[in-house]
């Protein structure tokens, strides 16, 4: 936990969302992607998207104060880290998760982070992610942002848990797929399904059948807090599911996952999931805190709560570990029997 001494400290908070913005923009007009093919100066990079050329050294200055960029000469490249993650078609690219979740979605969405926390949001403001996905375009927006950003972490999860012996995984509020369609690929033997909004599955069966995955990989169209779920699982997951609905229903979703496992069988949630003390990680508590902008019901997950509430579902082995570093946790647990 970071303890803050200084004044500068806290106008660098106050300030981020300069930051943030300055790397949408950038997004927005292809910067890093132009960059990648080697250094330019601000009226060559002017030359080859919508920018102005004045405006686009205003603008890469800026990058450059926030280490996106490097500066040389009168020429500005890619640093390693933009590279890797904001070119377009990079291996590791999440920029337009970047760009259109969080800048177009998320972003906004915070304005209305004081109503939320003083309950006074007008009706028509966004209350859950079910009202958001009944808008085809909005659920189309999120999805597939959402599938980018998801792509990385669905890697490090195949990584990080042996489902070797697991033939049946199913994954709730699995989106379009990009957890379920990475752990797939990595076992072989394994087949999932995924409980999602109707307007969410739909896009998601495009997904899978990208991959080629459309004999292993199944729908179930639905609100996952009320409809019916398949039983008898290797493997029951739940994956940033938690921190997106009312915190009544936790205890509902563990019992329920555990009632749909099979002896023997593992339940894996990955979420935002802060310090039994609340200390932090400070980009979980933050992303919580968003969450709570549009689903002011939703409540923080903490380990110490986790870890007695996995167990007392009658979950054994029960450990939760980093998964993303100071963002995300993955807490898992055995059916007993």
């Amino acid at each position: 936990m970071t303890v803050l001494t200084e004044a500068d400290e806290i106008s660098e908070i106050a300030f981020g969302f300069m930051g943030s913005k300055a790397l949408f923009a950038a997004l927005e007009s292809g910067v890093f992607t132009h960059l990648a093919n080697g250094p330019l100066t601000p009226a060559e990079l002017a030359a080859q998207c919508a920018l102005d050329e004045t405006r686009a050294e205003t603008l890469l200055t800026a990058l450059a104060g926030l280490g996106l960029v490097a500066s040389e000469d009168g020429k500005f490249a890619n640093s390693p880290a933009a590279e890797a993650f904001l070119v377009k078609g990079a291996k590791y690219d999440f920029g337009d998760y970047l760009r259109l979740q969080v800048g177009q979605q998320m972003y906004g969405l915070l304005d209305q982070i004081e109503a939320a926390l003083e309950d006074r949001l007008p009706e028509d403001a966004t209350a859950s992610y079910a009202e958001w996905f009944a808008d085809p375009e909005q659920a189309r927006l999120y999805s597939a942002s959402q599938h980018a950003g998801s792509l990385g972490p669905a890697r490090q999860l195949a990584r990080q848990v042996d489902l070797s012996g697991a033939r049946r995984l199913l994954d709730v509020g699995g989106g379009t797929g990009a957890f379920s369609i990475t752990l797939c690929k990595a076992f072989p033997d394994l087949n999932a399904t995924i409980v999602e909004f109707p307007n969410v599955a739909s896009l998601g069966r495009e997904y899978v059948a990208e991959a080629g995955l459309t004999d292993r990989i199944s729908f179930v169209a639905g609100n996952a807090l009320d409809c019916d779920w398949p039983g008898d699982q290797d493997v029951v997951l739940m994956s940033y599911l938690f921190s997106g609905v009312p915190g009544e229903a936790h205890e509902g979703l563990i019992a329920r996952a555990v009632d749909h496992l099979v002896p023997g069988g593992r339940f894996l949630v990955h979420d935002f999931i802060v310090h039994g003390d609340r200390s932090g990680p400070k980009l979980a508590a933050l992303w919580q805190l968003q969450h709570t902008a549009f689903t002011p019901r939703a409540r923080s997950l903490d380990e110490a709560w986790l870890m007695q509430a996995l167990s007392r579902a009658g979950l054994k082995k029960v450990e939760i570990a980093t998964m993303i570093p100071e963002m995300t946790m993955l807490a898992q647990g055995v059916k007993r029997g």
